[in-house]
């Protein structure tokens, strides 16, 4: 097995820049993710890894293999797309054995690594049917099995479950995140669900025009995002952002919202953003860090309810603080109404701050 390493890589098609200069190595046998919005240069990226884009400029290597000028089928990468690639008049034995067919293995070798395939992706009793008496989630087990026989350097994925069922993306997740632990190979994968990007990951490769904005494990980017574009992408619902005044009233600092409000920085935090006291910053708290604030509450802001979806283990309430549109994740019982306002708790040991002009962290 192998690793990847991208060194440099540009990519523009005729004058048009998708990726201004791209540096990421991935390490022998882990698995990471590309995420980000549609036109963000994740499929580009995968796809001159597999050698089905050309990079303009820049080097791609597979293990300590260049691999830049080499044609897909010399660069010993499987990759698995998003609409399953499937040959319709082949039974699922024949479109898993096809590739190796073409490489002129021996008959017996073929019937062995096909049955192990189809022994580790749950194929079995399927080996003789075609594609159309399959379901979704069987056909991407069959593209994931033509995947594995080839016994790959690099295991790439475009967006394989996109096509999928919501409960059927749940389980195809758990079952490619239990093939990379069984198979112990490197992959690439990518999506533009932050949800699959965090279940699925060693790192997270955070993208936006071509530029990797973060790349950390998926912990990190959810409790330690570098910028505005980070926090908001990851979690689920996102991040909220209030413009505020960062201000030093004795010994206590503190963020007054545009409501009025004032919020009291934990002493704890109070040494990180001292500096920047006086100055205007975007004040960032997720969902799940706000609740209904009681009478001891001395952290805490009105939010004028537009909408209250219950979810079952809790409810969100989605509406304004002053002007700008508020997200809180609250107790399930709580009974509120739209139109109403109701007083939100912030728990500020979670609070992050960042620069209003450049959206980087303070």
């Amino acid at each position: 097995m192998a690793g990847v390493r991208l060194v440099n890589v540009v990519k523009k098609y005729d004058s048009t820049l998708v990726i201004p200069q791209l540096n990421l190595e991935v390490e022998d046998k882990e698995f990471v993710v590309l995420v980000g919005p549609s036109g963000c240069g994740k499929t580009t990226t995968l796809r001159m890894v597999a050698g089905l884009e050309e990079a303009t400029e820049g080097q791609i290597f597979v293990g300590n293999r260049e691999v830049t000028e080499l044609r897909p089928g010399l660069r010993n990468c499987s990759m698995v797309f998003q609409n399953y690639a499937l040959y319709p008049h082949m039974t699922v034995k024949e479109n898993i054995a096809y590739g190796l067919k073409v490489r002129k293995t021996p008959a017996a070798e073929v019937e062995k690594l096909v049955s192990d395939a189809a022994r580790i992706l749950g194929l079995t009793e399927f080996l003789n049917r075609r594609p159309k008496h399959l379901s979704g989630g069987q056909r991407q087990r069959v593209a994931i099995g033509r995947a594995i026989v080839r016994n790959p350097d690099v295991f790439l994925f475009d967006e394989p479950l996109s096509n999928l069922d919501a409960k059927l993306r749940i389980e195809m997740r758990a079952e490619i995140k239990n093939l990379h632990h069984r198979l112990n190979v490197t992959m690439m994968y990518v999506t533009h669900d932050q949800v699959e990007a965090m279940t699925l990951a060693d790192r997270v490769v955070v993208m936006r025009d071509g530029v990797i904005e973060q790349m950390a494990d998926p912990i990190t980017l959810y409790e330690q995002p570098a910028n505005t574009f980070v926090a908001g992408f990851i979690g689920a619902p996102s991040m909220n952002f209030l413009s505020a005044d960062l201000l030093q009233e004795g010994e206590v600092l503190q963020l007054q919202l545009e409501d009025g409000s004032r919020l009291p920085v934990p002493a704890k935090l109070s040494a990180r953003y001292a500096a920047h006291s006086g100055k205007k910053v975007t004040f960032g708290i997720r969902p799940e860090h706000v609740c209904e604030a009681s009478g001891e509450s001395n952290a805490k802001a009105p939010v004028k309810v537009n909408v209250v979806e219950p979810l079952g283990p809790h409810t969100l309430l989605m509406g304004q603080v002053g002007e700008t549109r508020f997200t809180a994740q609250v107790d399930a019982h709580l009974k509120v109404q739209p139109e109403e306002s109701c007083p939100i708790h912030f728990n500020m040991e979670s609070m992050h701050l960042f620069d209003p002009g450049s959206g980087k962290v303070l």
